[in-house]
């Protein structure tokens, strides 16, 4: 069938072969329904329970840990089967556990968070959950919204939600909110002729699924029902938008590929290199050799890789979130907490974002002269200010607020809710600040004889007055259909005839749209009783005198002008994405400073429809503003800007919003007037629905990777050294040397993940909680696709190296001085917990550890104190010395071991220290 609305009302009902009087029959509607399925919105199949789990083993890291414990099994079955040392077998059996047990706390933080997935179809689904009214076998009756079919005649009034796509067969001042389709907050009025408009907010003769009906009465023919309505579209559109990986999770996965192509590459050089050893003792290879050497093999696999490195990634995070929410920023992705650090364009949907979605009266011309009102929304706060001559303008706010079927109320929480069209809202408010109430004067001498509503083709609304001294019509409108049926216009109390003033109105209302304001006309008439009661609106609605012109706008957030100051300084740009109109948009957005040139470019929707993925990709790196957009394209910008390498935080509130915020890098809802839509397809939402609170997210977000950074440059020098430190083992030790053989490493498997599990990640976490170092907000975003080691590759290898060096060579000493194999094993040990808690320190900084108070961050401090006490004592306690294979020191030997690591990186730090001073 060809588009509904550009069909005359016959021919739909014809094409849908249904009749206007009777509606369908059950047995019609009932087939229908089985053919074309109930009107709900399919839900994207998800994932079960084990393929979660299973996913989350697949990670590199986790393979790599695998074999760990593969090997174990193998040297601990060879050890126990066929030369019976128990001993041994249940040390590698030790470290099997252990290491499983490191694969459960990761597996089950990645299961813990992919469970916590988005419901955004769900709650798409359950705006279906109403009744409708239809006409079925001559009766009207209500069912369910599911069992809704094309082809029902449907109807629906004041308060209902529409719950298909409908064309309108009757209309009586029907106006339907369509804020969640279009992204307008005004609500649309209604007719029924056929209508050739592209854009969906144009289309007048049509009623959507999702819709609420502000005002009035309509009857319609179902055209589409579920998935085809236009919110059925949006719901594919969110089944598509495919989920992205983050920054940090692209850059985390590149680096554990990289980390794990050197595991298995170390692994077996140290296995082939055993194995040569024991060859040229020996003159032949055994079984037990193998055996020997899976042993230093598990060491170098479980030191090869930063172990902690997901757990302690999703604790960060938690921390950034943890430290977001103080700031009214629920964030629902851990890992999106990093990209915000990483935006560089904000995507902003305008009403209710960028704007308040609350109607506000801010400026009017009455009597003559210009005035201000101050406040905005639907408090009723605020001072009338005048920009000229005082005058008085009070007959002006009576008829407004008169002429008027809208009220706010206070609720409990003490914040006023708007009842009506949103245009009354704003006049009422506005008498409000006035003093004038509209029940006062009614409750006085005036008395509303008839009421005349709004109608489209009129574009006017008027109410016939009782008062004391006879009969009068207060009308208000469209400012240019008004002026054309005045006689005159009051100007400083006297009456200046129309033609005269009309190029002072006409200037009036040219400068308030300048300003993105909406006009709006009062106007007034003396009449008598037999009009007052009998005359129709076309005898009423002439020879008016003009009382004022009202200017009304959706109010920019007073706080987005700065938080968009803010951004632009960061190098963030903002970009206006909205269903309104384009100068209303290119206005607003001059407001807030998105833009800083009257002409500024402005995209609009049939544009976007002209345009290939070519010609939009050219373009939107320097648009700024685009109008009458649908969610489709919303997307498509996403995509232009995301192909651009562009980070792409997308913000709204409305249905329409929540594909592009699926599709972005990160998407930010509103938590107040966001629908249950939006923050489920959000990955952010700002519990205070303030901007501003996007910039403090952002400075956050950079805060958290410059975290993440110190803690992968602790992580991975602390890596280095223990690689270093068991390989220099492997190839310089072929002999033995005192009571320690040639083929015991110098640290055991669980003496690694000791250090990579308490030592290291628990100092690591701490970093979590670190201040930035410099004023983060003053630097561009971050280039994502850089690796996260750029800048500091050498800096970790040489203190991994010097750290890996210094516990190699406290192993050989401690073996040349006569210990046992576990004591010089023990010495290593500690070697490498105090060199790497000493380094922590040096990690914060950029520079060096100089720069930076290391107590300002009390949690490192007690992170640093239990770390150094666990590992001292699980070389004291009898249970540790089985495990893990440590063995108890004399008290020279821990002064040594606590001491001695702090000189590498107090030396390195004073040397760099010393080079930065040159260079400055």
């Amino acid at each position: 069938m060809q588009d509904p609305h550009l069909m005359p009302k016959a021919k739909v009902l014809s094409e849908l072969n249904v009749d206007r009087r009777h509606g369908l029959t059950n047995s019609v509607a009932t087939a229908r329904l089985k053919h074309n399925g109930p009107n709900a919105l399919a839900q994207a199949p998800q994932p079960k329970a084990w393929q979660i789990l299973a996913h989350t083993f697949k990670e590199p890291l986790m393979i790599i840990l695998f074999i760990a414990v593969f090997l174990a099994w193998a040297s601990a079955w060879y050890d126990w089967v066929v030369i019976g040392d128990q001993a041994h077998a249940m040390a590698a059996i030790y470290e099997s556990i252990a290491i499983l047990l490191l694969i459960g706390v990761n597996a089950g933080l990645s299961f813990w968070q992919a469970r916590a997935a988005q419901k955004s179809l769900a709650a798409l689904q359950s705006m279906a959950e109403h009744h409708a009214t239809v006409l079925r076998e001559d009766n009207w009756v209500e069912i369910p919204a599911h069992n809704v079919v094309v082809g029902d005649i449907l109807k629906v009034r004041t308060g209902d939600f529409i719950e298909a796509d409908v064309r309108w067969l009757q209309v009586a001042t029907l106006q339907a909110n369509e804020a969640h389709l279009t992204g307008e907050a005004e609500p649309v009025d209604k007719q029924t002729h056929t209508i050739a408009a592209a854009e969906l907010g144009d289309r007048t003769n049509m009623g959507y699924s999702g819709s609420m009906v502000t005002h009035g009465t309509g009857i319609g023919v179902v055209v589409a029902t579920g998935m085809q309505t236009e919110l059925g579209q949006i719901a594919s559109l969110l089944n598509a938008a495919k989920p992205t990986k983050t920054p940090i999770e692209r850059t985390v996965n590149k680096l554990s590929k990289r980390l794990m192509a050197c595991a298995l590459v170390v692994v077996a050089f140290t296995l082939a290199l055993e194995l040569f050893k024991a060859y040229e003792a020996s003159g032949s290879l055994s079984m037990t050799a193998l055996a020997e050497s899976l042993s230093t093999a598990i060491a170098l696999a479980v030191a090869a890789i930063p172990d902690a490195l997901p757990a302690v990634l999703a604790i960060v995070l938690t921390i950034g979130a943890n430290r977001l929410s103080r700031h009214n920023g629920l964030i629902k992705s851990l890992n999106a907490v990093e990209t915000l650090g990483a935006t560089s364009f904000v995507a902003s949907d305008k009403t209710g974002t960028l704007t308040q979605n609350q109607m506000t009266v801010t400026h009017f011309w009455a009597n003559g002269e210009h005035f201000s009102v101050e406040g905005s929304g639907f408090d009723p706060v605020g001072e009338i200010m005048p920009e000229g001559a005082a005058v008085d303008y009070q007959a002006f706010i009576q008829a407004a607020v008169v002429n008027n079927e809208a009220e706010v109320q206070e609720d409990e929480d003490g914040r006023y809710q708007p009842f009506g069209n949103p245009t009354d809202v704003a006049l009422v408010v506005m008498g409000e600040k006035a003093g004038i109430r509209r029940d006062q004067l009614l409750a006085g001498p005036w008395d509303i004889v008839r009421i005349l509503p709004f109608d489209s083709t009129r574009k006017m609304m008027s109410v016939v007055l009782k008062t004391a001294a006879g009969y009068r019509v207060l009308t208000k409108g469209a400012p240019d259909v008004v002026l054309n049926i005045a006689d005159a216009v009051m100007q400083h109390d006297q009456a200046i005839a129309a033609e005269d003033a009309r190029m002072v109105v006409e200037a009036t209302v040219l400068d308030f749209a300048n300003q993105a304001l909406r006009t709006l006309a009062v106007a007034t008439r003396d009449i008598d009783e037999d009009l007052a009661l009998h005359g129709d609106a076309a005898a009423l609605e002439q020879h008016l005198t003009i009382l004022g012109i009202a200017g009304i706008i959706d109010p920019p957030r007073p706080e987005v002008r700065q938080s968009v100051a803010t951004l632009h300084q960061a190098g963030v740009a903002v970009v206006m994405i909205t269903g309104d109109h384009a100068a209303t948009a290119r206005a607003i957005a001059l407001r807030l400073g998105i833009v800083d040139d009257a002409n500024a470019p402005v995209i609009e929707g049939r544009q976007l429809e002209g345009m290939d993925d070519r010609e939009l990709f050219d373009l939107a790196p320097s648009i700024r503003v685009y109008a009458r957009v649908s969610p489709a394209h919303k997307q498509r910008i996403v995509h232009a800007l995301q192909q651009h390498n562009e980070i792409v935080a997308m913000t709204g509130d409305g249905i329409n919003d929540a594909p592009a915020l699926k599709a972005a890098d990160i998407g930010i809802a509103m938590g107040i007037n966001g629908t249950e839509v939006t923050k489920d397809a959000a990955d952010l939402i700002l519990l205070d629905d303030k901007f501003t609170t996007i910039e403090t997210s952002v400075a956050a977000g950079r805060t958290i990777f410059g975290n993440i950074k110190n803690f992968m440059r602790h992580e991975l020098t602390t890596n280095v050294a223990e690689v270093l430190a068991l390989l220099l083992g492997v190839v310089l030790i072929t002999a033995p040397i005192g009571q320690v053989t040639a083929t015991t490493p110098v640290l055991t498997a669980l003496m690694v993940l000791w250090v990579n599990m308490i030592s290291d990640a628990l100092p690591s976490f701490a970093l979590g909680y670190d201040v930035p170092e410099a004023d983060l907000m003053q630097q561009p975003p971050r280039n994502v696709h850089q690796s996260i080691l750029k800048g500091m590759l050498g800096r970790i290898c040489l203190r991994g190296v010097v750290m890996g060096a210094l516990v190699y060579l406290a192993f050989v000493w401690a073996a040349q001085a006569g210990l046992t194999a576990q004591e010089a094993q023990t010495v290593a040990f500690l070697t490498l917990v105090f060199g790497q808690l000493w380094h922590v320190y040096d990690a914060r900084s950029t520079r060096t550890l100089f720069h930076r108070n290391p107590f300002e961050n009390g949690k490192l401090t007690i992170a640093v104190a239990f770390a150094a006490v666990a590992s001292l004592l699980v070389t004291l306690l009898p249970f540790f010395n089985t495990v893990m294979g440590t063995a108890p020191l004399s008290g020279s030997l821990y002064l040594a071991v606590v001491c001695l690591p702090a000189l590498p990186t107090l030396v390195l730090s004073g040397i760099k220290a010393l080079w930065l001073r040159r260079r400055q």
